[in-house]
C-alpha cells in the first residue's frame, strides 16, 4: 500500500474515492457537510431515504455525484458522535478499507482524521489508521497451491489535511505508522510459518537478510559456542531436536557510539511439543507461534531501522525446537545455567524460561540501558488476561510505566502483574538452586520470578504475550503484537536522546502535495 498526505477539500479531490464519516442518526461530520453542499445534498438525500443511518461500521457507496471530482464517495458509519473512541475510530477505518477492496477503486482519500477521537491528536489518528489499514489488507496465502482469488485492488491511500501547518506532524506520524505496520507484517509472516519451514536456522537466515538490508551487524552463535559459554539451560531444550539451536545477536547503531544500548530478547522456540512433558495433541499445531517473541523483536528492529531512530538497539534471540527424543531432557534433570545457578527441570514444557535465562545472563556484557524480554511464556497469562492485553512484570517501576504508557498510546496494551519476593518461595527445590516451575498458582508471576533471578544487574521488564501474539479459531494466525508497543517505547526513548538529523527511508517515499 502506498500512503500520502494531501491538502484538499473532498469536493476538489480527484481520485477513485473519497471517504467521509456519518454519525449515528444520520448526522453529517463537518467534512461530510461541506461535501454534501458541493454535491447538491446528494449525501443528506441518501440518508433521508434511509439508505444510511451512521451505525458504527456500516458503509454506503455513492457514485458519480454531480459537483464531486472523485469517482465515488464512501460514507462510513461512525456511531454516536460523543462515543467515537479509539476502538470505534479504528473500526470505522477498517470498515472503509474492507468495502473499498470490493470496489474498482485503486486509490482513496480518507477524511476520517477530522473526527474527534477521545481527544487523540492528528498524529495518533494517522499513525493508527495506517497500522489498521495494513493489518486489514495483510494476507498469508503464498503457501497455498492456488492463492485465494481476491486480488488487492486498492493500492493508494491518502490522508486529507485541512491545514498545511500540520503537514510536518502528519508526515512524521505517517512514517511511524508505515514502519510499525511493516514490522508487524514481518512478525506475522514469521509467526504464521509452519515449524518445518521456520526452524532455528531459518530464523537466523531471516535475521541475516534483515541485517543485510539495513546494514546492521549480526552474529549467530552455534552449538559449540554456546557450550563454551556454559548455556546449558538453553542447550537442555534443544537436546531432543535434530535441528541445531541458534543464538542470534543483531546490533543497530543509531545513537552515540558510547551510549548504552537497549536490549530486546525474544523467545525463539520455533516449535514447542512440550518435550518429554508432551502437550495434548489438540491445537498443538499452533505451537509454531512459540517463536512470536523472536518475531516481534525482529519486527520492532525493522521499524527502528526504517525510522533511523537515534538510539542503540541490540536484539538477541535464543532459538531452538522443543521435541521429545531419547536424548531429550527429562523431568528431574538438573542443569547449570550460564550464570552458574543450577535448575531442576520439573516440567520440560516450561522451556521458554530455560532458553531465556541464559540469554538474559549473556546480555550483561552489553552494559544495557535496559533489557526487555518478549515471550509466549505461559498459558496462565492467557487465563489471567485473555487475549486483550499482554502481561508485564519488571524490576524497575519507571521502565514498567514507560511500557504501559507506550502500550496505551499504540493500542497495544499491557497490564502489570506483581513481582514480589513472596512468590519466589514457590521456586524452591530440594536438589538445585531453583525449580523451573512453581506450581499452578500464579504461573505467569512465578515464571517471571524465575527470570528475575538472572536480571539483577540491570533494569529489566518481561512481556508475556501468550494471549496477544496469536488468535485462534476462524481468524487463526499471528497478530504482530507487541511490535506496536515495542516500537512506540523505542520512539519515546529516541525522543529523549540528543537530537540527531536523520532522514527516514519511509518518509523519503511519501508523496505530499
Amino acid at each position: 500500500m502506498e500512503f500520502s498526505i494531501k491538502i484538499e477539500g473532498p469536493e476538489k479531490r480527484q481520485c477513485g474515492c473519497v471517504v467521509v464519516g456519518i454519525y449515528q442518526s444520520g448526522k453529517l461530520s463537518p467534512i461530510a457537510k461541506t461535501l454534501d453542499q458541493a454535491v447538491k445534498h446528494a449525501i443528506s438525500g441518501a440518508i433521508s431515504r434511509g439508505d444510511m443511518q451512521g451505525k458504527l461500521g456500516t458503509t454506503l457507496l455513492l457514485q458519480k455525484l454531480p459537483g464531486a471530482l472523485a469517482e465515488r464517495v464512501l460514507l462510513v458509519g461512525c456511531g454516536k458522535e460523543d462515543e467515537v473512541n479509539e476502538k470505534n475510530y479504528l473500526l470505522a477505518v477498517t470498515a472503509a478499507i474492507k468495502h473499498l477492496n470490493g470496489t474498482g477503486a485503486t486509490d482513496a482519500t480518507l477524511y476520517l482524521t477530522e473526527l474527534d477521537v477521545a481527544k487523540q491528536s492528528l498524529a495518533w489518528k494517522i499513525r493508527q489508521a495506517t497500522i489498521a489499514i495494513q493489518d486489514t489488507i495483510y494476507k498469508f496465502d503464498h503457501l497455498k497451491s492456488k492463492p485465494e482469488d481476491n486480488p488487492q485492488v486498492l493500492r493508494k491511500v491518502a490522508y486529507a489535511l485541512p491545514d498545511r501547518n500540520e503537514l510536518a506532524t502528519a508526515e512524521s506520524a505517517l512514517a511511524e505508522g508505515v514502519a510499525i505496520a511493516e514490522g508487524m507484517a514481518l512478525a506475522k509472516s514469521l509467526g504464521n510459518l509452519p515449524g518445518n519451514i521456520c526452524t532455528p536456522t531459518y530464523l537466523a537466515n531471516e535475521a541475516k537478510k534483515l541485517a543485510k538490508t539495513h546494514q546492521l551487524a549480526i552474529e549467530v552463535l552455534e552449538k559449540n559456542a554456546m557450550e563454551k559459554l556454559g548455556m546449558n539451560t538453553l542447550l537442555s531444550v534443544s537436546r531432543g531436536s535434530r535441528e541445531p539451536p541458534k543464538f542470534i545477536i543483531v546490533r543497530y547503531q543509531g545513537g552515540a557510539k558510547k551510549a548504552n544500548p537497549i536490549v530486546l530478547v525474544g523467545k525463539g522456540i520455533t516449535f514447542d511439543s512440550g518435550g518429554i512433558s508432551l502437550k495434548p495433541g489438540a491445537e498443538m499445531d499452533e505451537m509454531k507461534y512459540d517463536m512470536s517473541g523472536a518475531a516481534s523483536v525482529l519486527g520492532a528492529l525493522k521499524a527502528v531501522a526504517l525510522l533511523k531512530l537515534p538510539l542503540n538497539l541490540i536484539v538477541v534471540i535464543p532459538a531452538s525446537e522443543n521435541l521429545p527424543d531419547g536424548a531429550a531432557s527429562k523431568p528431574g534433570d538438573i542443569v547449570t545455567s550460564m550464570s552458574g545457578q543450577t535448575v531442576e527441570i520439573l516440567n520440560t514444557d516450561a522451556e521458554g524460561r530455560l532458553v531465556l535465562c541464559d540469554a538474559l545472563t549473556y546480555v550483561e556484557r552489553f552494559n544495557p540501558e535496559c533489557v526487555i524480554d518478549v515471550a509466549t511464556l505461559t498459558g496462565a497469562c492467557v487465563i489471567a488476561l485473555g487475549h486483550v492485553t499482554s502481561g508485564l512484570l519488571a524490576n524497575h517501576e519507571g521502565l514498567a510505566k514507560e511500557l504501559l504508557d507506550a502500550g496505551q498510546a499504540s493500542c497495544d496494551r499491557a497490564w502489570q502483574l506483581p513481582l514480589w519476593d513472596d512468590y519466589q518461595e514457590q521456586l524452591k527445590s530440594n536438589f538445585a538452586d531453583m525449580a523451573n516451575i512453581g506450581g499452578r498458582a500464579a504461573g505467569s508471576i512465578t515464571a517471571a520470578c524465575f527470570l528475575a533471578r538472572f536480571t539483577k544487574k540491570y533494569r529489566w521488564a518481561h512481556l508475556d504475550i501468550a494471549g496477544t501474539a496469536w488468535r485462534s479459531g476462524k481468524e487463526k494466525g499471528s497478530t504482530g503484537r507487541p511490535v506496536p508497543l515495542l516500537t512506540q517505547f523505542l520512539i519515546g526513548r529516541a525522543n529523549q536522546a540528543p537530537k540527531v538529523i536523520v532522514k527516514s527511508k519511509v518518509a523519503a517515499k511519501l508523496k505530499k502535495k
